[in-house]
């Protein structure tokens, strides 16, 4: 019996909105390679997804395809809700293979078995899984095909959440909460960074009394001391010393489904200029999160913060948070909308996003980080967890 954590009339849902984004763009397939749009797609969940593997989306059949290597068949058996005709694999000597095969030898057979093999194909052309080799063998397996850049089409129709998604992402907040109050708890002068970091895994994998948690798309980001101004280093065998800021950006996963958060830690008595970054962060955040609501752009809501930092005389030219949810590593990202200047997205219900306007300096940064939802209302914050900076 499979595993899934949806009902099927949900990836029924899923594969009926995919297939009207086929027909909208003219193709007779997409090639979907990313993993968390193949576990979005039909389920599939394994540690799989460093040798190729793919599901096909056609605009006429019922199911997509799953393909891939044939030791993880079974997963697909074991965590879809696809039949057995729907279920295809490669055998072993495709991989790293010595006689000039490549999975792509199969793939571009069932594109062919699918009656695609001259039709318009599309590709998730800048998905991490998804090799140069890989589209260089596919054109040359089917040269009558006309393949197309498909990269963000699953991806933007991941982007609104359904109640049961959103119950996992605040299940993961749970999660992160605990694993944060762990980290922060942890540190304190003489205890090796790694120390922190194992405090930090525990409990994303202890998670809480009712359930246990998954392995994040991203390890804990822990920056301390002189590089906090550089936002996404992990840990070390420093043991932390009095005076040093650290930065903590973490996220439970359920199901695959994440929550991250950020929260700044200082070693001793914070320096007035620390403290006072800290405040402006918060208060900018804040005013970010009463902008969001159902109509908006979301330059409108990074507009918010840049406003109210400003009178601090801070500013900050990165984003300030994207969009996300389902992930596999290395990344819960969605790759769709961000909240940033000239980003004219318009806002609905059951959108998801970390927002993490961050401070980075050349001496010290300050990151504290809320993931919410868009509500009819406005934000829904997910994690429920004191925003401020921390002291030891």
């Amino acid at each position: 019996m499979p595993r899934t954590v949806f009902d099927e009339a949900e990836y029924e849902r899923r594969i009926e909105r995919t297939k009207a984004r086929l027909r909208e763009e003219g193709l007779d397939a997409v090639v979907v390679s990313d993993p968390a749009n193949m576990n979005y797609l039909t389920g599939y969940d394994g540690w799989s997804f460093y040798v190729h593997q793919a599901v096909v989306v056609t605009p006429d059949r019922d199911e997509p395809v799953w393909i891939g290597r044939e030791m993880d068949a079974n997963g697909a058996r074991a965590t879809t809700w696809l039949s057995e005709s729907s279920i295809r694999s490669y055998s072993d000597d495709h991989v790293h293979s010595p006689h000039d095969l490549h999975p792509m030898d199969v793939f571009a057979d069932v594109l062919a078995d699918l009656d695609v093999a001259d039709g318009r194909i599309g590709l998730e052309m800048d998905a991490y899984y998804f090799t140069a080799k890989s589209y260089v063998r596919l054109q040359k397996n089917l040269p009558e095909a006309e393949f197309e850049d498909a990269t963000l089409l699953v991806n933007w129709v991941r982007v609104r959440k359904s109640e049961q998604e959103l119950e996992y992402m605040r299940e993961a907040a749970r999660i992160s909460e605990n694993a944060m109050a762990a980290g922060l708890e942890a540190i304190e002068e003489g205890v090796p960074e790694y120390e922190a970091a194992a405090a930090i895994y525990d409990a994303l994998i202890t998670g809480t009394e009712a359930y246990g948690g998954d392995y994040p798309s991203i390890v804990p980001l822990m920056p301390s001391g002189d590089h906090t101004g550089t936002p996404h280093l992990t840990w070390t065998d420093r043991p932390f010393e009095e005076g040093d800021p650290v930065i903590i950006e973490l996220s439970g996963c359920r199901h695959r489904y994440h929550s991250p958060m950020a929260r700044t830690t200082f070693v001793g008595d914070p320096p007035a200029e620390i403290e006072r970054t800290a405040e402006v962060v918060v208060e900018g955040l804040e005013a970010a999160l009463d902008a969001v609501e159902p109509g908006v752009t979301c330059e409108s809501v990074e507009k918010a913060w840049r406003e109210t930092i400003a009178q601090y005389g801070l500013e900050k030219e990165d984003r300030i948070g994207y969009s996300m949810g389902l992930g596999y590593p290395p990344d819960w990202g969605e790759h769709t909308a961000s909240l940033r200047p000239g980003d004219e997205t318009v806002l609905e219900e059951g959108m998801t996003f970390h927002a993490i306007p961050g401070i980075w300096g050349d001496d010290f940064g300050v990151e504290i980080s809320e993931t919410f939802h868009v509500t009819a209302s406005g934000a829904e914050t997910l994690a429920d967890f004191p925003r401020r900076l921390f002291t030891t």
